[in-house]
């Protein structure tokens, strides 16, 4: 991993109400590279990007982001200081079109720079180009994922979090947001992918930390991970 990131979670503990869920985790993230975050189901994905987002504020340890820490702060100061969080479950505006959807997630990233236009988005996400005007409660839940991303890249974020973006689609549909991901990859965007199916982050991420029980397992090259048949076997049940 770089020895350089642009986003570090450093010994954070997280708590809901009295019971613990992360326990000291550790994570770095190189700027314009792509970590997969993986676990089982329960293992303290999910939670890791919300505290990382504010919606889960850590007790304990440092969320930093271009040397700034931002543990504690609210979700929308962390917004605005570059954090782009994609949830689990999508959470568009249903009764709005889809290029409604984008532009209420528009805004310029920090110093006032603006590289995710409209124009730019449809350039990238050629599909919601065709349904511009579509109600976003009538798409499909790939479709509705993909909305998701692209009206949180509209607030033209430094870091993307994307929570489970494969869960509950079908194949076709999985392989397509695998392939915006490389292509976000491609363009520099930087990412933390939480995801629990490691074939599908293979070929697009370089960089894998395993949590299991809200304790860091694993931390290295995506490579290394995919040679590492204990780590897999034990903690991802490949």
């Amino acid at each position: 991993m770089s020895s350089d990131p642009i986003l570090s979670v450093e010994r954070i503990d997280v708590f809901y109400g009295a019971s613990k869920i992360l326990f000291g985790v550790d994570i770095a993230v190189g700027h314009g590279r792509t970590l997969a975050l993986l676990g089982r189901n329960g293992a303290g994905k999910s939670t890791t990007l919300k505290a990382i987002a504010g919606l889960a504020p850590p007790k304990q340890g440092r969320v930093v982001l271009r040397g700034q820490d931002m543990a504690g702060s609210k979700p929308y100061v962390i917004a605005r200081a570059g954090i782009g969080y994609v949830p689990e479950d999508r959470q568009v505006f249903p009764e709005h079109s889809v290029e409604d959807n984008l532009l209420i997630g528009a805004k310029r990233g920090r110093d006032s720079e603006g590289f995710w236009t409209l124009g730019q988005m449809y350039e990238v996400f050629p599909i919601l180009a065709g349904m511009r005007d579509r109600r976003a409660g009538a798409l499909s839940g790939g479709e509705q994922q993909m909305l998701t991303i692209a009206r949180t890249l509209m607030g033209n974020p430094e870091v993307l979090l994307l929570d489970e973006p494969s869960e509950g689609l079908a194949p076709i549909i999985v392989q397509a947001i695998g392939d915006l991901i490389r292509k976000l990859r491609s363009m520099g965007v930087t990412i933390l992918l939480a995801e629990q199916n490691m074939h599908f982050c293979l070929g697009i991420s370089e960089d894998a930390v395993v949590i299991d029980k809200g304790s860091v397992v694993f931390s290295g090259a995506i490579q290394e991970l995919r040679e590492n048949h204990e780590v897999t076997r034990r903690y991802l049940a490949i």
